[in-house]
C-alpha cells in the first residue's frame, strides 16, 4: 500500500525534485474548510505550500441536492475528474492534501481521490502548521496554473456504507460516530434537523486520533483505540460523522491502525433528514 502521510521534510524534498523516491511526481492541495468558515481561500492566498492548488470541498467534493441527500453527498465523478485534471493532476501522481485544521477537511479529499482510483494520495501530517513549523516558506495570492492533467477517475476503490445499509451494519459490525460527544448525545445539534445518533453507533470523536500539534498518532496507539471502542484486529468498520467530511479523518486514523473502513457519505446530516429513520439520544450503553 503507498504511503499514507507525508512529512514537511519529505514533501520539500518531493518539490525541489518534483517526484517523490517512493511515489510519483507530485500535486499539492490545499483543502481549507471549517464549518463555520467553508470559503478557505481567503486564508489560502494569504499563504500556501508553493503551488498547492486550492480546493473548495464544498463545490469541487460535494455535490447540493435534496436535505435527504446529506449536506455532502458525495459529487459525480465527471464533477470531480474535471476538478483533479484543472488541478493538474496526471496518471500516476502522487498527491498530497493538507489543510490548516488538523487534516480535518482534506482527509475528505484523500478519502474521495482515493475512492476514485487515485492509488497514492498522501497527507501532509500536521497540516499547514507543520509546514511552516519546520521553517519553509510559503506562497501569496494564487498559485500558477498547472497544464490540464490527463487523469481519468472512477468510483469504487473503496468500500461505501449507503444510508439503506446503515442499520443493517450497526447491528452486525462497529459503526462509529466521529462528531462531537454533546452531539452524539444528542445534547446540541447546531446544524442538523434531529439530534442524537444512529442506533448501534458507538461515540467515537476523531479529535481523538490526533496530538496536540495535530499529527496523527501512531498506528499502534490508534490500533489500541479502536480495539478499547470494539473493532476486531482487521475488521471491516463503518463510520460516519455529521455530513462526511470528519468521517473520512476517522477513515484515515483506522487505515494506520489497519482495519478495512467503511464510510457512509451521507452522515448524520442524511440520517436526520428522514424521518422515518430511528434516533438515539444519551450515552452508549454499558
Amino acid at each position: 500500500m503507498p504511503e499514507i502521510l507525508t512529512t514537511p521534510t519529505d514533501l520539500r524534498a518531493a518539490l525541489d525534485v518534483g517526484t517523490f523516491p517512493d511515489g510519483g511526481p507530485v500535486r499539492v492541495l490545499d483543502v481549507r474548510w471549517r464549518l463555520d468558515r467553508p470559503d478557505g481561500r481567503p486564508e489560502y492566498l494569504a499563504g500556501h505550500i508553493p503551488g498547492a492548488q486550492y480546493v473548495d470541498l464544498d463545490h469541487d467534493l460535494a455535490e447540493h441536492g435534496a436535505p435527504t441527500d446529506g449536506r455532502h453527498p458525495i459529487p459525480s465523478i465527471e464533477t470531480l475528474q474535471a476538478a483533479a485534471r484543472r488541478w493538474g493532476i496526471d496518471a500516476g501522481d502522487t498527491v498530497v492534501v493538507y489543510d490548516d485544521l488538523k487534516n480535518m477537511s482534506s482527509a475528505r479529499a484523500w478519502w474521495l481521490l482515493r475512492h476514485a482510483g487515485i492509488a497514492d494520495v498522501r497527507l501532509l501530517d500536521g497540516s499547514l502548521r507543520a509546514w511552516t513549523s519546520a521553517g519553509y516558506d510559503v506562497e501569496t495570492g494564487d498559485a500558477e496554473t498547472p497544464a490540464p492533467g490527463n487523469v481519468t477517475l472512477a468510483y469504487g476503490s473503496l468500500p461505501v456504507l449507503e444510508l439503506d445499509g446503515v442499520s443493517v451494519f450497526a447491528d452486525e459490525a462497529l459503526l462509529l460516530d466521529a462528531r462531537a460527544g454533546e452531539r452524539y448525545r444528542g445534547e446540541v445539534e447546531p446544524i442538523d434537523p434531529r439530534a442524537g445518533h444512529v442506533p448501534g453507533a458507538v461515540s467515537a470523536p476523531t479529535t481523538e486520533n490526533v496530538d496536540g500539534d495535530g499529527r496523527f498518532r501512531s498506528p499502534e496507539e490508534l490500533r489500541s483505540r479502536f480495539r478499547m471502542l470494539g473493532a476486531d484486529d482487521g475488521a471491516t468498520v463503518g463510520v460516519y460523522c455529521g455530513s462526511g467530511v470528519t468521517a473520512a479523518h476517522q477513515a484515515v486514523a483506522l487505515t494506520l491502525a489497519g482495519f478495512e473502513p467503511r464510510v457512509f457519505p451521507g452522515s448524520w446530516s442524511q440520517w436526520s433528514n428522514h424521518p422515518e429513520l430511528p434516533v438515539a439520544t444519551g450515552p452508549e450503553p454499558r
